[in-house]
């Protein structure tokens, strides 16, 4: 009998087979695609470092940083040009840098606000005002982002401040995503403050000393697959990785069986690091409860698209990390990275990167063809930056339900499936559906799922 079979070879799956071979428990890992690593894909094209998946992680959460240390690679790590961070929303036919000051959508500082063109004045007069907001006091029901975000600043602090910066992130409606579970700290700050731009102010020293002036992001100097390949190395013993696909999972006497590709396997613990939907489907022959909440947690698809041009013929200034189309103004795109300004040991100095995201609730947008879809977005960049050099390459990489929605109500939907769980001993999950989607989160709840099962031996 194995003792633990992982299903899911992204960095929640290797996170937990790492963490477990430090314990000296050896794990069967069941992943269905050829290559393990998930999202995480790095290439190199031309001399620059393409990202298939997620580029970079938030310095602000540690698990990630934790883990580089551990495997000897904090010497890899490079963090973002922050001193030059300018971020661009479009609107009304322009790029419109955002305010300085933000933190996401609160504003810190007056005279940025004032002078930006991106909000009316009628948006301006009402997040001064806000200052004036006084403490709830307690928590109280789960809301929208968007209702959130419009009781305390107005509709149009959604329209081009909340919307298009969460879109870039969850790939999600704010008017569907829960406040709670996105921005558990904004709740915390208004049930303190009552103004959120009072809480952000006043505790912002404290972040700052915390942080210590690291960047806001940080990430690998030969990309995101580098963790990879040094958590493969790392895993000693390696464990038994089967590309297969797992089909079932039922409880069989001391522990459970997991059936891939028609072969039973024996095992003590199973850990479903697959996105929910899969883990709802192997699950029903375990809980039916837990399977019908964990196929109740929606997903929306991306898909990120690399296109490499020769410098000499790109005439748009590239002078910030990139730009954000709100939902009110947005045809497909929905975010533009200037790789070269945001990590510029990625490209070299005879090319400029634009990395362009795509994707949400549409996953049919995904079938289409390569040539249309870089047709469409060549159409776009043309009217945004005018572009109007033909690529030197273009790779298109495509993630059907890749991205977790935490809707409103998700809090509530996470501690009744932990309440189920509670009740089938042996089984754990991890991935990026529950409590935080970034790289540091899911290794977080790797981590977090060896440790329940070294307790249990």
């Amino acid at each position: 009998m194995r003792p633990v079979v992982i299903i899911g070879g992204g960095i929640s799956g290797l996170s937990t087979a790492y963490y477990l071979a430090r314990t000296g428990i050896r794990a069967t890992l069941i992943e269905r695609e050829a290559r393990l690593g998930g999202v995480i894909q790095t290439e190199i094209v031309e001399g620059c470092l393409l990202e298939a998946g997620p580029d970079s992680f938030l310095s602000v959460k540690p698990w990630a940083m934790d883990l580089i240390g551990e495997l000897g690679l904090a010497g890899e790590v490079i963090g973002s040009n922050d001193h030059l961070r300018v971020t661009y929303v479009w609107k009304g036919g322009r790029l419109v840098p955002l305010p300085d000051g933000l933190m996401l959508m609160i504003p810190t500082r007056i005279l940025p606000v004032l002078r930006t063109p991106l909000l009316s004045w009628p948006t301006k007069l009402r997040m001064g005002l806000e200052w004036f907001r006084r403490p709830k006091g307690t928590l109280g029901k789960d809301r929208s982002v968007a209702e959130f975000v419009a009781d305390h600043y107005g509709v149009e602090a959604v329209d081009y401040l909340a919307e298009p910066l969460l879109a870039g992130v969850y790939g999600g409606d704010p008017d569907k995503l829960s406040v709670s579970s996105v921005l558990p700290r904004f709740i915390e700050l208004e049930s303190k403050y009552g103004s959120l731009t009072k809480g952000v102010l006043a505790e912002r020293r404290r972040a700052a000393a915390q942080s210590k002036g690291a960047p806001l992001f940080r990430t690998l100097r030969r990309g995101l697959g580098q963790l990879v390949e040094a958590l493969q190395k790392a895993t000693i013993p390696r464990p038994e990785v089967l590309h297969a696909v797992a089909e079932a999972v039922e409880r069989r006497a001391p522990g459970y069986r997991v059936r891939a590709q028609g072969e039973w396997l024996e095992t003590e613990h199973v850990v479903l690091a697959c996105p929910a939907y899969q883990a709802g489907a192997l699950a029903g022959g375990v809980d039916p409860e837990l399977a019908g909440l964990l196929d109740s947690i929606p997903y929306s698809s991306s898909m990120t698209v690399s296109l490499g041009f020769e410098k000499a013929s790109f005439s748009h200034p590239l002078d910030g990390f990139g730009f954000l189309v709100p939902k009110r103004e947005r045809r497909r795109l929905v975010a533009c990275t200037w790789v070269g300004t945001k990590f510029s040991c990625r490209v070299p100095e005879s090319m400029a990167l634009l990395r362009c995201f795509l994707g949400g609730e549409n996953h049919s947008l995904l079938d289409e063809p390569d040539q249309t879809v870089i047709a469409s977005l060549r159409g776009e960049l043309r009217k945004m930056m005018a572009v109007t050099a033909t690529p030197v390459f273009a790779r298109i990489a495509r993630w059907p339900r890749s991205m977790a929605q935490y809707t409103v109500g998700h809090q509530k939907r996470v501690a009744r499936i932990e309440a189920r769980l509670r009740q089938t001993p042996g089984l754990f999950l991890a991935g990026n559906a529950y409590q935080g989607i970034g790289v540091p989160d899911c290794v977080r709840m790797g981590k977090q799922a060896a440790e329940r099962i070294t307790a249990r031996q």
